[in-house]
C-alpha cells in the first residue's frame, strides 16, 4: 500500500492597496504573524487586485484596504476552492457575504481607515504604524487621538505624519514611472523595522519622498478652480507626472484648508497620447473629497458615474469628456 503524499504546508499572499492605509495595515499584521507572504500590491489606482492571486485550497490570503464590491468575483472564487481569506477594509463592500472562509473586519464609518481596523484586531499592539496610516488616509484628528495613547512627544507625531503623507503621496500616479519607488519596494524597507520612528531614521526614500512632494505642490500653487460656489471647488489638473503624483495629496491639503467646501480634482487620461488634453478623446480621473465639516457622500456620488469610494473619498476610474459637465452638475448638487 503507497504511502500518501504529505500534504504541502500553505502559502501566504498580503493583498493591498499600495498607499499608506494599505502598506500600514499589512505591516501591524504581520508583525502579529510574521509570515513569507507573497505581496500582491500596486499604485492607489490599482483597485482589482484579488484577480492576480494564484492561490490554493488551504492557502491564506489577507486582504487590505481594496474595495471587496470591486473584488468579489475574484474573492468568491478563491472561497469556492478553499482558500482562507481575512478582509480588513473601509470602503463600501456591496451585499453582505459569509463564507465558512472568509473573516471579515468591515467599517465604512468616515473616521475609520483600514489601519484603525487593524489596530483594533490587535488591541493597538502595533499602535505606531496605525498612527502612520491614519495619518496617510487624512484622518489626522484619528492619528492624534490614537498617538495620545502611545508615549510619544510632538516632534514624534509630527514625524509619523509626514512619514504617513509621503507613503501615501507615493501611491499616485499612472504608472511606475511616475513614482519615486515601487509601493512593492517600499513595503520591503518598511518591513525591516517594527518601529516606524527607526524606518524613518535610517531609510533616506521617505527624505527623498518628502522633497519630491513639496516640488510637487510647488507646481499645483496658484492652479484657479475650474468651478467653484462656496459649497464646493473643481480643480482641472494637466497631464503631467507631478499632478499624477500630487493629485492624491493636494485633494487632501485643499480639504483641510476648506473644510466647509467639497473638492473635485480631475486629471486627464489619455487613450491616445496625442491627443490634446480636455478635448473631445479625453478620459478624466477624478478624485472627490467631501466637506471635512460634513463627511459623506462622496462614494454615492462617484458610483453614479461608474466610480467608487467611502463617505469621505471617492474617485472615478474614466470619465468622458462627454460627461463632465454632468459630473460638476451633479457635484454641486450633491447634499453633502
Amino acid at each position: 500500500m503507497s504511502t500518501p503524499a504529505p500534504l504541502r504546508p500553505p502559502r501566504y499572499f498580503d493583498v493591498c492597496n499600495g498607499d499608506a492605509d494599505g502598506l500600514c495595515a499589512v505591516r501591524q499584521w504581520r508583525l502579529h504573524a510574521p509570515a513569507q507572504a507573497t505581496l500582491v500590491t500596486g499604485l492607489k489606482r490599482e483597485i482589482a487586485l484579488l484577480e492576480r492571486v494564484t492561490a490554493q485550497p488551504g492557502d491564506e490570503v489577507l486582504v487590505c484596504d481594496i474595495a471587496m464590491a470591486r473584488n468579489r468575483a475574484a474573492l468568491e472564487r478563491l472561497l469556492a476552492c478553499g482558500v482562507r481569506v481575512r478582509y480588513f477594509d473601509h470602503h463600501a463592500s456591496g451585499a453582505p457575504l459569509q463564507h465558512p472562509c472568509l473573516e471579515a473586519h468591515l467599517d465604512t464609518a468616515p473616521d475609520v481607515c483600514t489601519s484603525v481596523l487593524v489596530d483594533r484586531a490587535l488591541g493597538g499592539r502595533f499602535r505606531t504604524w496605525a498612527v502612520v496610516g491614519a495619518f496617510g488616509d487624512n484622518l489626522g484628528a484619528v492619528a492624534e487621538r490614537l498617538a495620545a495613547t502611545l508615549n510619544l512627544g510632538r516632534a514624534q507625531i509630527d514625524a509619523l505624519r509626514r512619514m504617513g503623507e509621503a507613503i501615501n503621496y507615493n501611491a499616485y500616479g499612472e504608472s511606475a514611472r511616475d513614482v519615486l519607488i515601487h509601493p512593492a519596494q517600499l513595503y520591503a524597507l518598511m518591513a525591516r523595522y517594527e518601529d516606524p520612528l527607526a524606518m524613518l531614521a535610517h531609510e533616506p526614500v521617505l527624505q527623498a519622498l518628502d522633497a519630491q512632494r513639496a516640488d510637487d505642490l510647488a507646481h499645483a500653487a496658484g492652479l484657479a478652480p475650474y468651478w467653484q460656489d462656496a459649497r464646493g471647488s473643481v480643480l482641472l489638473l494637466s497631464a503631467a507626472p507631478w499632478s499624477r503624483r500630487v493629485v492624491g495629496h493636494l485633494a487632501n491639503q485643499l480639504a483641510n484648508q476648506e473644510p466647509q467646501r467639497a473638492h473635485a480634482l480631475l486629471l486627464p487620461v489619455q487613450e491616445n497620447a496625442d491627443a490634446p488634453a480636455g478635448k473631445d478623446g479625453t478620459l478624466w480621473r477624478v478624485s472627490v473629497r467631501a466637506p471635512r465639516n460634513a463627511p459623506g457622500g462622496a462614494g454615492d456620488l462617484c458610483s453614479r458615474f461608474g466610480g467608487s469610494g467611502r463617505a469621505g473619498a471617492g474617485g472615478i476610474d474614466r470619465l468622458p469628456q462627454s460627461a463632465l459637465e454632468d459630473f460638476i452638475r451633479a457635484f454641486a448638487a450633491a447634499r453633502w
